[in-house]
Formats: structure tokens, C-alpha cells, sequence
């Protein structure tokens, strides 16, 4: 088995590069969502834009839990891989493609269940509820797709290979574009053309992953009998993968009670919310990427036995992320209306009034993505997962204070301030639980505690 560069390259170049290919697959994948916005927007209209944003909260409930409890799954691999367990790493990767089918089965069952009542929950407007429901009702048929897409990619991230699967991004997106403009411009399938074309994409890449983790892959060596379910790793891995499956099912229950208050303000307001929250999540990306390198560091790096490197290092990157996100701050106040138009097929002002007032809010209070990106992954790659479910419900108290005090009080620019009031009651837990855990971390490093057991 060969050593990964973040085991054995400068740390902080290595995270960098090891970043930036998960950068531009998120990239890509944001631009699913993006590109059927912009295309909705531009072919249907407005309210069938308000009708692809008003369900992201509830696509943050349903099938970001999903991909959360998938995301637990695979540290245990990084941990195994860094301390060079191979058998033992493939049964864990093996076992959790299978896992995360299965539970994707199920969670389909259920959404398909739930989708229209909790739409009727947060109030969506009688004018899009029924767009709405057309969409999410699609995207819901591919969450079993989409959850094994995310291990297939995870498990090759936790080897050290985070190239392949933006290869594999690449194709799938301009599959979603032609997609995009044959079933929405061409054939007038509206909102549910656009679910349809991300769905066929999201199989093109699980296909593509697919391939290249079982086959291709060397570090891997996964083969039918890995594949077979064990109760005892699956329960292992379901520990792992549940907290950070409760923190995105709290924070998208705070989401959905903010949707709520933003519902009231009607379809011009939601727009621009929608085409602003767009522009928002393109500013993450580096950030985001910078932490599921810093995650993958980590658990290689806790698994090797690399105590002093991870905390050295976690020190510098932190100073990196904060730095990215004065210059991500900058970009969403002088630029953020730029990416609001493309979502436009005609000048709207209430539009941009919305998107303008939440962006620049945003803006003011990036740093706070930061500082919740780092010490959040960070915990996560040393198997602390629990840490994530605290911070979800910091976040979840925060917009829930935010919608249901403040908003009938201040009006829209409560709402526009609830995120950087969710990532501060995130935060402080966070920096807390790290703080305590780096305690340990120093004990190992000097050998005054006893080498943990990475899997029981």
C-alpha cells in the first residue's frame, strides 16, 4: 500500500491540492442546482424558481441526512488506510456501498411519504406548492443513486485520490446540462425535466465512481464478500455516520422554520433569497473543500499516529481558512449580484432588493464559516462525531430564535442574518470540544496516554 501525500508531504501544500479537485467537484456539483435554477428561471419563470429554491430545506432534511450518515461511514477507512490495515479497510469500504444503498432504499420510501406534507408545513404559496412537489419527488427516486455516488467518491478521498471523482463530476454535468436544455427548453417538461436531468447525471457518475473504486482503484482491493452486509461493521459505521446525519436533520429543521418566515415575504422575496443562497454556496466551496481535506488529513494522520503533525497543523490551516473567507467575503459583496442576474430572464428589483440585503448580511459574517468548517472537520477526521450533532443544534437554535423573534420584529433582515447568528452558536461549542480533545492529542504525542483503538 503506498503512503498518501498527507501522510508524508508538507501538510499544508498537501491539503491544498488535495482540496482543490474536491473544489471543483463541488463546484460541479453545486452547478446541478444552479443550472437547473438558472434554466427554470430562464424557461419557466419566476415562481418555478421560488419553487426549486422553497424545497432546499427540505432537501437539507431528507437527503442531507442521507449523505451525512454516508459521510461517517468512510473515516473509519482513512483511519485504517493511515495505519495501514488494508484487509480491514477494504471489509469497512465494501460494507458501507452496500449500507448506504440499502438506507437509501428506505429513505426514498420515506420521502416520497413525507414530501408534500412538509411542504404544506412551511406554508409553500399555493401558486408553486404543486411545482414544487413535482420536483422533489424526483429527486427523492435518486437518493439511493446519490448516497452510494457519495461513498463511492468518499471511500476514494479516504485513500488519498480526490482527482477521480471530479473526472467523473465533469462528464455527469454536461450530461445534466444537455439534459437540462432537452427536457426543460426543448420538450417543456418544466421543474420536473430539470429534477429529471440531475438524476440521470447523478447515475452517470455513481457509474463512472463505480467503476473506478471497485476496479481500478489499487490502494483498494474490494471484492464480492466485502460487498456482503456485516451487522457489526454496519453498526460501527452507522455510530460514526449518525451524528453527522442528526446535525444535517437539526439544521434543516432550523432551515425549514427560516423557509417558513421567508414564505410570508411571497414569490419575489423567495426568488431572491434563492438566486442569493446560490451565490452563497459557490463562496463556500473553497472552504468546504479546504475541510474535507483537513478532515482527510486527519483521520490518516490519527491512524498513523501523527498526533504533534495534526495539531501543528490544524493551527496553520485555520489561519488559511480565514483568510479565504475575507476574500470569499469580498467576491459575494462586489460580485454577488452578478450571479443573481443569470437567475433572471428579466430585471426584477424587489429581486435583487432581497438578494442585495441577505448578501451583503452574509458578507460581514464569513469568518464564522471558517472557523465551523475547520474545527468542524476536524473533529470529524479524529472519529468525534458527536461534535457535529452539538454544533447542528447550535445552528438550529439560531435560526429557530432568528424566525420565529426576530423576523416578525425586524422584518426580512432578521432572516438575512440568521445564518451568521446559527455559525456563531455552532462555533463556540466546536471550539470547546477541540480545545478539550487537543488536550489528548498532546498526551499522545508525548506518550503520557495509551494508543487509541481505531475500530472496536
Amino acid at each position: 500500500m503506498k503512503k498518501s501525500s498527507l501522510l508524508t508531504g508538507n501538510p499544508i501544500r498537501s491539503i491544498i491540492m488535495f482540496a482543490l479537485p474536491i473544489m471543483g467537484g463541488s463546484l460541479l456539483q453545486y452547478s446541478y442546482n444552479i443550472v437547473d435554477s438558472i434554466i427554470v428561471g430562464r424557461y419557466v419563470g419566476t415562481d418555478a424558481l421560488a419553487a426549486v429554491g422553497n424545497v432546499s430545506s427540505i432537501n437539507t432534511f431528507i437527503v442531507g441526512a442521507s449523505l451525512g450518515l454516508t459521510s461517517g461511514f468512510t473515516i473509519q477507512v482513512a483511519q485504517l488506510f493511515g495505519a495501514g490495515n488494508k484487509k480491514k479497510m477494504n471489509k469497512y469500504a465494501g460494507n458501507s456501498i452496500t449500507l448506504s444503498f440499502v438506507i437509501g432504499i428506505a429513505v426514498t420510501a420515506a420521502a416520497l411519504i413525507l414530501s408534500t406534507p412538509l411542504l404544506h408545513l412551511i406554508k409553500t404559496p399555493d401558486n408553486i406548492i404543486a411545482m414544487s412537489s413535482a420536483y422533489v419527488k424526483v429527486i427523492y427516486c435518486a437518493v439511493p443513486v446519490t448516497m452510494v455516488l457519495n461513498v463511492f467518491n468518499a471511500i476514494a478521498r479516504a485513500v488519498g485520490d480526490s482527482k477521480k471523482p471530479l473526472y467523473f463530476l465533469f462528464v455527469s454535468v454536461f450530461v445534466n446540462l444537455g439534459l437540462d436544455i432537452l427536457f426543460v427548453g426543448f420538450f417543456k417538461w418544466g421543474v420536473s425535466g430539470a429534477a429529471w436531468a440531475s438524476a440521470i447525471s447523478q447515475l452517470a457518475a455513481a457509474i463512472l465512481s463505480g467503476f473506478s473504486v471497485l476496479k481500478f482503484n489499487k490502494d483498494l482491493n474490494i471484492t464480492k464478500s466485502d460487498l456482503k452486509l456485516n451487522l457489526k461493521i454496519s453498526w460501527a459505521q452507522i455510530k460514526f455516520g449518525t451524528p453527522i446525519s442528526m446535525q444535517f436533520t437539526i439544521t434543516s429543521i432550523g432551515s425549514m422554520v427560516l423557509q417558513t418566515a421567508v414564505n410570508g415575504f411571497g414569490s419575489n422575496v423567495i426568488a431572491g433569497f434563492t438566486a442569493a443562497g446560490k451565490a452563497e454556496q459557490i463562496t463556500n466551496i473553497p472552504m468546504s473543500g479546504l475541510g474535507v481535506g483537513t478532515m482527510t488529513f486527519v483521520s490518516q494522520n490519527y491512524g498513523a499516529g501523527n498526533y504533534e503533525k495534526i495539531i501543528k497543523t490544524v493551527r496553520k490551516i485555520f489561519i488559511l481558512d480565514v483568510a479565504v473567507s475575507a476574500v470569499c467575503s469580498l467576491v459575494l459583496f462586489f460580485g454577488g449580484q452578478q450571479v443573481v442576474m443569470l437567475f433572471m430572464d428579466e430585471y426584477n428589483s424587489e429581486i435583487i432588493a432581497a438578494a442585495d440585503r441577505y448578501l451583503l448580511a452574509i458578507a460581514q459574517c464569513y469568518s464564522l464559516v471558517a472557523v465551523l468548517f475547520v474545527f468542524r472537520n476536524t473533529l470529524q477526521g479524529l472519529g468525534f462525531t458527536y461534535s457535529n450533532m452539538i454544533a447542528g443544534a447550535g445552528e438550529f437554535f439560531g435560526r429557530l430564535a432568528v424566525a420565529l423573534i426576530f423576523t416578525p420584529l425586524i422584518g426580512f433582515d432578521a432572516v438575512c442574518y440568521a445564518g451568521p447568528v446559527a455559525w456563531l452558536l455552532a462555533d463556540i461549542p466546536l471550539v470547546i470540544i477541540y480545545f478539550v480533545k487537543r488536550k489528548s492529542l498532546i498526551k499522545l504525542a508525548k506518550g503520557e496516554a495509551a494508543v487509541p483503538q481505531l475500530i472496536c
